[in-house]
């Protein structure tokens, strides 16, 4: 259940860290403990530590490293978000890499930050995604802004699609929402195994390694069928309404939110 009480000096956000470098914990931790407002609440350097901690601890924001030893921050957040829908993620990293920043979108992260960042800018950004806001890192959303617009002209026509069961389709589709093994699982009432099992088969299928890939597919099918039931084929459309441009629209609204966020 999500906190209704207003964060403050008397009630603080909770928050948890995962990072496998110990001195940036400690240098995180002890930056946001110096603020009245915030609460460092536990730590771990390891996805497994932060699946097991994290739930029992219940914080309000989960700042998470990216790259860890024995996986993803980006995996912990979407099977954190599966159990807790409230908790808000902040994604931190050193490396400036758009395909971990739409990841991170697809998972349900509220932000994406780069850890060249300021100790202020840093403690805004968790009082942002606490306050229920997105907050992306400018530089990241522009690469993947360009990325993902030249990237619809050049994608090949989806006609492996042709070979995709009536059930890998309409996983395919909940991929596209961004839904979570265990989201298509109950809306679909399959047992989270039988679903990664289907994805794995349909990844293989249609020549792609990652479930990225097959959610920009997916977006891509739904256009071209929109597009196709209008009897429109792909002129004086209103690009911006298409289910083809969901991507885009979701990092365009993030990233509005990231340029209004407080104190930027």
């Amino acid at each position: 259940m999500a906190d209704s009480k207003q964060p403050g000096a008397g009630n603080p956000i909770r928050v948890f860290l995962l990072d496998d470098h110990e001195v940036v914990r400690r240098g995180v931790r002890d930056l946001l403990n110096d603020e009245p407002d915030i609460e460092v609440i536990g730590e771990a350097g390891t996805v497994e530590q932060a699946l097991v901690r994290v739930p029992a601890l219940r914080p309000q924001v989960a700042v998470l490293d990216v790259r860890l030893p024995d996986g993803d921050g980006v995996t912990v957040c979407r099977e954190l978000r599966s159990r807790m829908p409230e908790l808000a993620c902040l994604m931190l990293t050193s490396f400036d890499d758009e395909e971990a920043l739409l990841d991170s979108i697809m998972a349900g992260a509220s932000g994406y930050v780069l850890k060249q960042i300021q100790g202020s800018d840093l403690v805004s950004a968790v009082r942002t995604v606490a306050g229920g806001q997105s907050l992306l890192d400018a530089s990241a959303t522009t690469k993947l802004m360009a990325r993902l617009r030249g990237g619809q002209q050049e994608e090949q026509q989806p006609d492996g699609l042709q070979g995709l069961t009536e059930r890998e389709r309409e996983i395919l589709a909940l991929i596209g929402e961004g839904l979570t093994n265990r989201q298509i699982g109950q809306r679909l009432y399959l047992a989270e195994k039988t679903v990664k099992n289907h994805i794995s088969r349909l990844l293989t299928k249609l020549g792609v390694e990652r479930r990225i890939q097959a959610a920009v597919i997916a977006t891509q099918v739904q256009d071209r069928q929109r597009q196709e039931g209008n009897g429109n084929p792909g002129t004086g459309a209103d690009e911006n309404e298409s289910p083809g441009n969901v991507l885009n629209a979701r990092v365009v609204a993030s990233s509005t939110r990231w340029h209004s966020a407080p104190g930027r």
